[in-house]
């Protein structure tokens, strides 16, 4: 008798699935975005210290990501931010970091 009782209890609250689903995917969440920031080596927005970072350089889809304070700036260059801004420019060269640290500056 008193096993019934007590499964009956169990049965009748549906919300403990739900929250035991929630906490699942809340565990699989913050796992992920653990697993995205250490493949991608972006630990250093997490740091204190300024940073500029180019994706894909001197590609189309290029990208100039900075980080001044708490401020996180994203910068692609395109076709339209020219027209808009009134500001032309044109690549005059390209610049290389040593392996000793130095870098050098190579004109087109």
């Amino acid at each position: 008798m008193r096993r019934r009782l007590l499964k009956r209890e169990e049965d009748s609250d549906p919300m403990s699935v739900v929250s035991n689903l929630f906490d699942v995917a809340m565990v699989f969440a913050v796992a992920l975005m653990v697993a995205l920031v250490s493949r991608y080596n972006m630990t250093e927005m997490f740091s204190k210290e300024d940073f500029t970072m180019v994706k894909n350089p001197g590609k189309e889809n290029m990208e100039i990501i900075t980080k001044e304070g708490a401020n996180i700036n994203r910068y692609t260059p395109s076709e339209d931010q020219d027209s808009k801004n009134g500001k032309k420019g044109k690549k005059v060269g390209a610049a290389y970091e040593l392996e000793n640290g130095e870098i050098i500056y190579v004109p087109e």
